[in-house]
């Protein structure tokens, strides 16, 4: 493999699976602002610790969802499982970015976003054991956007000529 320009195909079909990557930060920020506030409602109750859990969780959703992304890009262009990287026109390379964009820009977001919900569902844990189920349908509601960025994203890479 030979990258020898920052504006070649194969550049560009690289910085596509970083891209998609970046989903990671907004599960990490997702799972982490849920995890404070779990750990608040453990130490009044450890016995509460499995329900926040499942809800301190959810977030990291978007993070395998831009992963699973990269790694479609990875074999596409043969960095993974093939034969070496393919050549790649610029054309191609650009398009393979722009498929990683819906997934890496919506994954920050709603991984963060998801993270507040979840953290008030644990909150809701916290007061009323018995409503778990509807904390959880609130920090569900933020993954319906991660789930359709992955579907354009992986629709995009499919309509791809390599």
């Amino acid at each position: 493999m030979v990258v020898d320009s920052l504006f070649s195909g194969e550049f560009l079909a690289l910085l596509g699976a970083a891209v998609a990557a970046l989903a990671g930060i907004g599960s990490a920020m997702g799972v982490g602002v849920a995890g404070e506030a779990a750990a608040g409602v453990v130490s009044e109750d450890p016995n509460k610790f499995g329900q926040v859990l499942l809800l301190q969780a959810l977030p990291g959703t978007q993070g395998i969802y831009g992963l699973l992304i990269a790694f479609i890009i990875m074999v596409k262009v043969g960095l993974l499982g093939g034969d070496g990287m393919l050549e790649l026109s610029v054309v191609q390379g650009a398009s393979i970015f722009a498929a990683s964009l819906p997934i890496g820009l919506v994954g920050i977001f709603s991984g963060i976003a998801q993270g507040k919900a979840a953290a008030s569902g644990i909150m809701l844990v916290g007061k009323k054991p018995s409503e778990l189920a509807k904390g959880m349908l609130f920090a569900a509601m933020v993954e319906t956007y991660a789930v359709l960025a992955l579907l354009v994203s992986f629709l995009m890479l499919n309509s791809i000529q390599l």
